[in-house]
């Protein structure tokens, strides 16, 4: 039986950290006025800095291809890929483009020796769904090493200029309804940039690589709504309405291209549909919770990072933030990313032993799908 391990682990942060008071120098004013929503959610969020691969003058430094390249070659001594690699797996929720793929994108930067390639779409889990392809390719045989890489450039689209036409409707307009700054003006105090990349071997190599146990996945999507989307709308029936039913004028006078949550749904579902993933796939493996000596939670926010261990906790499951680690506060929201880094500093900070565990579990609220991975120290 083939065994897949990950022997390095690696994160790119662009730029420099950016505390609260600095984000709307780089993102701007809607409609020339500080937000209302600001000083709420980042109470709430708990975020302190995040990092963005713009400048001031609301310039990319960095394009998302470019962040996970960077991640990438972080992970080896000499920044160049080990030879004998052939498996790309890339995972973003915000692509430089729709086409060509993201994971040709990175590969292009990389500018290695051909390979097979990768794009996982989605939003946060897409990083678990590029491990997973890494991890069954290694335990089928198909290859004996293989690079999965997690990276988001979402500040470009949090920038102003983008929410100014809607704004100018809304206000202009007194029968248009001014939802903006809960469904979409609140997610940019949420979201950062930055990338993680994952070396996945057939073999255990440095000082103590993890062995990946299992990884599950679970959807819920056949029973519960759209609740996070892009290049949508929904309607009163919660129905999504592409971006290409909308005319060119309408895509930019209503923020269809703008990322946008429901909060209503999020706080209604996240929680214990996660905590049910959690619980079934533990049972489904026959691990004890106590088993489990690290737990990195990919929370969005810590308010639900409370909300999540008042629901453990409540249903006596040995996994509460007694055992979690997290970097939210000091890197931001990363999304598909988080996990990536989270696991690198946890790595680089904690003082690992021989035989502990570690459980990383990540959500997703685009259509409330989670991810669960199991690894252990050899």
């Amino acid at each position: 039986m083939k065994k897949a391990y990950i022997t390095h682990v690696a994160s790119f942060l662009p730029n420099h950290p950016i505390g609260n008071e600095e984000i709307e120098e780089y993102i701007g004013l809607i409609g020339g006025k500080p937000s209302r929503v600001r000083s709420i959610v980042l109470r709430q969020n708990g975020i302190k800095t995040r990092y963005y691969g713009i400048d001031r003058s609301h310039r990319i430094t960095h394009s998302n291809a470019e962040i996970a390249k960077n991640a990438i070659c972080n992970l080896f001594e000499d920044k160049k890929i080990p030879q004998g690699t052939s498996l790309l797996a890339c995972a973003t929720s915000s692509p430089d483009q729709i086409l060509p793929s993201h994971a040709s994108m990175v590969h292009g930067e990389l500018g290695n020796a051909p390979m097979e390639i990768f794009s996982s779409a989605g939003v946060c889990l897409t990083s678990v769904q590029a491990l997973k392809i890494c991890y069954s390719s290694i335990l089928t045989g198909e290859h004996q090493s293989g690079i999965c890489v997690a990276s988001e450039l979402i500040s470009p689209t949090l920038i102003s200029n983008f929410y100014d036409p809607e704004y100018e409707e809304t206000h202009n307009n007194p029968d248009k309804d001014p939802y903006m700054a809960f469904e979409k003006d609140f997610l940019r105090f949420m979201l950062s940039d930055g990338a993680g990349a994952i070396f996945v071997q057939d073999r255990p190599e440095g000082q103590h690589p993890l062995k990946i146990e299992w990884i599950e996945m679970t959807s819920y999507a056949n029973e519960l709504p759209t609740c996070m989307f892009m290049g949508a709308e929904l309607s009163v029936d919660e129905k999504t309405k592409s971006w290409k039913e909308f005319s060119p004028n309408d895509i930019k006078d209503r923020g269809v291209m703008l990322l946008k949550q429901d909060i209503r749904q999020l706080k209604k579902h996240i929680i214990t549909y996660w905590v049910d993933h959690i619980e079934a796939v533990l049972a489904k493996h026959h691990i004890m919770a106590d088993e489990v000596d690290y737990v990195i939670p990919h929370v969005s926010s810590m308010f639900f990072y409370e909300k999540l261990n008042d629901e453990i906790a409540s249903r006596n499951i040995a996994l509460t933030k007694e055992k979690w680690f997290t970097n939210l506060t000091s890197v931001g929201n990363i999304g598909s990313a988080a996990i990536y880094v989270a696991l690198e500093e946890l790595l680089r900070t904690q003082g690992l032993k021989q035989k502990e565990k570690i459980l990383l579990l990540v959500p997703e609220s685009g259509r409330f799908s989670f991810g669960t991975v199991l690894l252990c120290v050899e």
